[in-house]
């Protein structure tokens, strides 16, 4: 004898799986967009950390900070602008010019106003000069 039973999910079962999922994604993902924000500020802060060392470095082995018409473009290849530092290592500090986590390169003016350099990044906006701006004088608040 043969039964003819067949075996798989309902229309309404399949209905049921795809709200509850609806629902658990409506939660997650705006949490998870919301760390996102927060790591690139984050990372960011920490670029920065790092950046400052490395012109901390070409101070030590050049005599002074890059300028502010020099950059940190200082650091991938020896300026050949006046002040030129002296001790230059071959192959640079950086193989190139970093960005931040919204792609804009990372700004230097010096000397700074707020310290001997203020290294920056513009932020999620993009504008150089507004409260979103990470820079050497304020990263510890997002680390």
């Amino acid at each position: 004898m043969k039964t003819n039973k067949q075996t798989g999910f309902t229309l309404l079962e399949v209905m049921i799986v795809i709200a509850i999922l609806g629902m658990i994604a409506g939660l997650v993902v705006p949490n998870l967009m919301g760390q996102s924000d927060e790591a690139k500020l984050q990372s960011t802060a920490i670029e920065i950390r790092n950046l400052e060392s490395t012109l901390d470095m070409y101070k030590l082995k050049g005599g002074m900070y890059p300028t502010t018409e020099q950059g940190l473009e200082a650091l991938v290849n020896m300026p050949e602008m006046e002040p030129v530092p002296r001790n230059y290592p071959q192959k640079g500090y950086l193989k190139k010019v970093p960005v931040d986590k919204w792609g804009n390169e990372y700004q230097l003016v010096s000397p700074g106003e707020m310290a001997q350099y203020d290294l920056f990044s513009m932020g999620p906006d993009g504008v150089a000069g507004t409260d979103d701006d990470i820079g050497n004088w304020n990263a510890d608040e997002y680390l």
